[in-house]
């Protein structure tokens, strides 16, 4: 530790002595990793608080200079901005090219792995919660470096996924346990198309110099076995983690020899898999001191100043993390309204988000409902256009510029409004922000909103049309993708059925996404909209279904192949033939050149 801080601290040691109490201190260093759980122990067995703290100082002159900043920032974080200013002086400057710099105790190496490995970042107003985090750690460590399964379920909004980022932000665990790194797939609820695409993306992401192959995985055992060798070979030693698994038949596509953590609402998805098992459960609630902390950090007092009322919200919502949050982001700006937010708790007056569920989600209910209803008037609509927005879903801010039609700064600052209010999530990495809803969130706003969605998304096909040209999409576009994925949603939710059989049946359309996306995600949504593709037109639908089953391994190769050629291909009667014969003829004066198959034998077109 420098001269400087050592006197610093010194010089205040009785002050800090006599008015700290060591416990919440002792949380924060243990996250930074500048404090163990034996010497947290050590400091715990003295009898009074006095002596507690007497102890911890005198640990904290025998370490370094991130002990030091690690304590001073604890200071802060609890309350104590008095004692944190005498010690402010003696703050020691840490080179940003040292490896141990940290912000938050988190080092730049850990910054970059978990950066790189697509680990979210914490949530802004944040707790330790040491134990569940240590015993997850501890569950990994018994996997010893060999293949296995640690799983970390409970219900929803408990922070499963917030708990398993944490494990792996520490400095010595990564380094120690998992130098290959770290490796984030948001899972969710999928069918075998979604899944592919979420193992494609993944074996992109490892694989990004293409020195194992130039092209996706086709399948879902192709994707498994790529997954595997990519693994085995260029990532040894790291850590894959799965968040929010829903379904046991997804597991058997990662079940490839590796070391993997899950978040899950059900413990039981890793029956079906091989390999040691390991299970962290967490409690559908935080305990009532982590609560205040909670509410304590969003109106920037002391536990010990909040009011009664502040106790009684913990109590109603049984410590829900999400609830918490939701009222203390409330309270931020409107402090004085703990026993208007407490009574409406009490009195129960929103509807539950599903009745059926056999999870309770009565209190997110209401504290959802509490958030929007203190909206601004002019603003409140905006926030009922996100209805429409499907789970997992991250939207880059321009298709809501689209949808408004404003500028993206208004746009923006409409959007923090909502993330300041926890009613919406932001992810600033890329070069442009998106935006999400937690699920409970889109299931609140679906049921909340449900005799307005079709006139919602009808809504949005029309401000598409406004702004683009359908076939003039180009993949630089920010908002391009997002209208290749959820264009025909839309259309389908707006019972636009006319529209949609349009797109679906257009070989241009089908060209542009499959050369983006791959053939995978259009023969889902042909199987999905079947039954309205089927009520216009069953023959038609059935020549596209077909086309596209027999040429899907075709589609999804580089370089991409002449879709006109493979249409002329396709039986006369085929509206794919009709429609490819009819871009052939456009094309030949060009100087195109198509064959055509006549009686088994190709002949030149015109």
């Amino acid at each position: 530790m420098d001269a400087k801080a050592r006197n610093c601290l010194l010089q205040h040691r009785e002050a800090l002595e006599r008015d700290i109490k060591t416990s919440y201190i002792m949380d924060h260093m243990i996250s930074d990793g500048v404090l163990t759980v034996l010497e947290e122990e050590k400091v715990k067995i003295e009898p009074t608080q006095q002596q507690r703290a007497a102890m911890l100082i005198k640990m904290i002159l025998k370490k370094d200079n991130y002990c030091y900043i690690s304590f001073y920032n604890a200071l802060l974080h609890e309350g104590y901005k008095d004692l944190a200013v005498l010690l402010h002086d003696g703050v020691p400057v840490v080179s940003s090219s040292n490896s141990k710099d940290s912000v938050g105790g988190i080092t730049s190496y850990v910054r970059t792995v978990l950066c790189e490995g697509g680990v979210p970042q914490r949530p802004v107003v944040f707790v330790t919660r040491k134990k569940l985090v240590n015993a997850i750690q501890q569950k990994l460590l018994k996997l010893n470096g060999e293949p296995g399964w640690v799983t970390i379920y409970g219900m929803a909004g408990c922070g499963k996924s917030v708990l398993a980022a944490e494990a792996v932000r520490d400095h010595s665990f990564l380094e120690g346990c998992f130098p290959g790194g770290v490796h984030w797939v948001s899972v969710g609820k999928q069918d075998k198309s979604g899944l592919l695409m979420k193992l494609q993306n993944l074996c992109a992401r490892l694989d990004q110099d293409n020195s194992f192959s130039q092209r996706l995985p086709l399948n879902i055992e192709e994707a498994k076995d790529r997954l595997r060798i990519l693994m085995l070979h260029k990532h040894p030693r790291s850590l894959l983690i799965l968040d929010d698994v829903w379904d046991p038949w997804v597991l058997k596509a990662f079940d490839n020899q590796c070391q993997i953590l899950l978040t899950t609402r059900d413990k039981s998805v890793t029956d079906s898999v091989m390999g040691p098992k390991y299970v962290v459960p967490v409690e559908s609630g935080l305990g009532k001191e982590k609560g205040l902390e909670i509410l304590s950090l969003f109106v920037n007092m002391k536990k010990a100043d909040l009011p009664e009322q502040a106790h009684s919200i913990i109590r109603e919502c049984k410590g829900s993390p999400l609830v918490v949050s939701l009222i203390g982001a409330l309270l931020r700006d409107f402090p004085n309204r703990w026993e208007y937010y407490l009574r409406q708790l009490q009195n129960k007056q929103f509807k539950r988000i599903r009745k059926s569920s056999f999870y309770d989600y009565e209190a997110l209910d209401e504290a959802m409902s509490i958030s929007v209803e203190m909206l601004r008037e002019d603003i409140k609509n905006y926030y009922t256009d996100l209805s429409i927005l499907q789970k997992d879903v991250k939207v880059p801010t321009k298709v809501l510029c689209i949808l408004w039609d404003m500028e993206t700064e208004e746009v923006e600052d409409i959007l923090q409004e909502f993330v300041n209010k926890s009613l919406l999530f932001c992810d600033r990495n890329g070069r442009s922000f998106h935006y999400y809803l937690h699920d409970l969130q889109v299931d609140f706003l679906t049921e909340k909103n449900r005799s307005q969605l079709q006139d919602l998304h009808k809504k949005m096909i029309t401000q598409f049309r406004r702004h683009h040209q359908l076939h003039r999409l180009s993949p630089d576009q920010e908002d391009c993708m997002y209208w290749y994925n959820f264009l025909a949603y839309h259309m389908a939710s707006a019972s636009m059925h006319k529209e949609l059989c349009a797109l679906m049946f257009s070989l241009d359309w089908i060209k542009a996404k499959t050369e983006l996306v791959g053939p995978a995600h259009l023969i889902h949504e042909f199987v999905e909209y079947r039954h309205i593709l089927d009520e216009k037109d069953y023959t038609v639908c059935e020549n596209f279904q077909e086309f596209l089953s027999l040429n899907g391994h075709l589609l999804g190769r580089q370089p991409f192949p002449n879709i006109v050629q493979l249409g002329l291909c396709e039986p006369e009667t085929s509206e794919v033939y009709q429609q490819a014969k009819l871009q052939a003829k456009q094309e030949v004066d060009s100087g195109m050149l198509y064959l055509e198959w006549i009686c088994c034998l190709p002949c030149l077109l015109f």
